[in-house]
C-alpha cells in the first residue's frame, strides 16, 4: 500500500535544522525551547501539500496557487513574454500561511520555460510582475490556446523550484513546483475568456475556477 505524506519532498531538509535548534534552545531555556518548537511547526506547515480535486472541464483556467486575488486586469503582457495583443491577467498573492505548491492552470504541453533574474520587491506590489525574479511557463492546450503562468519571488521568497520541463504533457491541477517563502503567481490567458472571480477572493490551487475560455455568446 502506497501512503503519501501530505508534505512536499523538501520538508525534512528545512524542518530538521529548526527541530535541532529547538532542542538546543530547550536545554538553555524552556521558553526558548517552546519558541523553537513553534517555529519548527510553522516551517512544517509551510511545506504542507494536500491532495486537490480539479474540475473535469477542459475549457477553463483554474488557480495555479493558493492565496488572495490581488488584481484582475486586461492589457498588453510584459514584453519578455512575447504575447501579442491584449491579454487578461490574474495576480494571486501567497502569504507565508498559504499552501505554496503550485499547480497547472490548464491541461496541455509545456512549450517553453523562461527564467528571468531580478529583484525581490514585496510580491504584493504590482511592480513585482516586471522587476522581481520570476519564471514563466507557457502551456499550449489541445485546441491551440496559450495560457502562461508566472511564478514570482517576493521579499522573503528567494527560491523558485520548478518540477516540470519543456515538452512535458501536464494535466490540469498537476503539481508544477513551489516558491519559498511567500510569493505571487500571475496567470495570463486570452482576453476573450470570461473571468469568474473577484479581486480579494481566496483561491485554492487546482480547484478554484478563474475563467471560462469559451464563454457562450450573448
Amino acid at each position: 500500500m502506497n501512503i503519501r505524506l501530505p508534505f512536499d519532498r523538501d520538508v525534512w531538509r528545512f524542518v530538521a535544522p529548526f527541530a535541532f535548534v529547538a532542542i538546543l534552545l530547550g536545554h538553555v531555556s524552556t521558553n526558548l525551547g517552546w519558541g523553537g518548537f513553534i517555529l519548527t511547526v510553522c516551517c512544517l506547515l509551510f511545506f504542507r501539500d494536500p491532495e486537490r480535486v480539479h474540475p473535469s472541464r477542459e475549457d477553463i483556467v483554474v488557480s495555479p496557487a493558493d492565496g488572495t486575488v490581488l488584481k484582475i486586469i486586461e492589457g498588453n503582457a510584459p514584453t519578455e513574454l512575447e504575447l501579442e495583443g491584449n491579454w487578461k491577467r490574474v495576480s494571486i498573492f501567497m502569504s507565508v500561511f498559504d499552501v505554496h505548491i503550485n499547480r497547472a492552470p490548464v491541461s496541455g504541453v509545456v512549450e517553453k520555460i523562461l527564467y528571468i533574474p531580478g529583484k525581490f520587491f514585496n510580491a504584493s506590489m504590482d511592480k513585482s510582475s516586471e522587476f522581481n525574479e520570476r519564471q514563466s511557463t507557457y502551456m499550449k492546450m489541445a485546441d491551440g490556446a496559450t495560457v502562461v503562468f508566472v511564478q514570482i519571488a517576493g521579499l522573503i521568497a528567494r527560491r523558485i523550484r520548478s518540477d516540470i520541463s519543456e515538452g512535458q504533457d501536464l494535466k490540469m491541477g498537476d503539481r508544477v513546483g513551489l516558491i519559498r517563502f511567500g510569493s505571487r503567481v500571475d496567470v495570463y490567458f486570452p482576453k476573450t475568456a470570461e473571468v469568474l472571480i473577484e479581486e480579494g477572493q481566496m483561491m485554492v490551487a487546482g480547484e478554484t475556477i478563474l475563467a471560462n475560455l469559451k464563454p457562450k455568446k450573448k
